[in-house]
């Protein structure tokens, strides 16, 4: 019965996207965030999106993306990969790159937890609001939900997410501050949680998974989403083992957005 939900289900996500595909526009933006700084982004806007995802790639997140759309580093990344396959779904999609002050080593290595990062993205979701009157979530991944988290902690009301997406969580680190040691508590926006159960990652594992979700007790809405098996490849932390979600991105897609747009 479940195969037979799922094999429906991706189906239907791929109809809907088949209809999408041909209409998808492609554009690399430039917008003033801090004096002095700007960010870049790429922009894949679907017809009449239903909601808005903001992807916060892993890793040092210094994508580097140039005029054409291409990116130096980072094309590998769960969500970079992805990001069409998000507006497939009818979503508005924003890739970020690190901003113009940060785009040499170490990038945004020790700085996703700074008010500077957050002024830039909460830049990017007035921007993104400006272009589509509908809910803005953001989207982390790997490092990145370091970044997504600290800025929905900190962005709280009209200028934060309406809503944020977790996936491959930094659960434990020694070196900056995990995501369940963020003041969750101050969350009043739905959260979804996505996690490969096999994950070998030392830094997210599943086993740690509990004490995130008992910080986001008490969000309006919340969902731990698990996936098993895909391809598992290279690094355990790398973007193409079970923590990359490999092979399992047009289920995890259809899946994130399905409960996005369940408003």
């Amino acid at each position: 019965m479940h195969v037979t939900w799922k094999v429906s289900f991706l189906l239907a996500c791929l109809a809907i996207a088949t209809s999408i595909r041909a209409h998808i526009s492609e554009q690399v933006v430039d917008i003033p965030t801090r004096p002095g700084v700007t960010q870049r982004m790429v922009v894949l806007s679907a017809p009449q999106p239903r909601a808005t995802a903001i992807l916060l790639a892993g890793g040092h997140g210094g994508l580097q993306i140039f005029r054409n759309g291409s990116f130096r580093w980072g094309e590998g990344n769960f969500l970079v990969r992805s990001r069409r396959l998000f507006a497939e779904q009818g979503l508005q999609v924003i890739v970020l790159d690190a901003p113009s002050d940060r785009q040499m080593p170490p990038f945004l290595a020790g700085f996703r937890q700074r008010p500077e990062h957050v002024e830039d993205v909460k830049a990017v979701i007035a921007w993104a609001r400006a272009q589509a009157k509908v809910p803005v979530w953001l989207i982390g991944t790997s490092r990145g939900t370091q970044s997504a988290a600290y800025v929905a902690t900190e962005a709280l009301g009209p200028e934060g997410p309406d809503g944020l997406v977790l996936t491959a969580t930094i659960l434990k680190d020694s070196q900056s501050r995990p995501v369940p040691a963020m003041p969750l508590q101050r969350l009043r926006i739905p959260v979804l949680v996505v996690h490969h159960e096999q994950d070998a990652c030392a830094y997210c594992l599943f086993a740690d998974m509990p004490a995130l979700m008992e910080k986001l007790a008490d969000v309006p809405r919340r969902e731990l989403l698990t996936l098993r098996d895909g391809k598992n490849e290279g690094d355990p932390c790398g973007a193409f083992s079970y923590h990359g979600f490999n092979g399992l991105e047009a289920e995890v897609v259809a899946r994130i957005a399905a409960w996005i747009l369940m408003q």
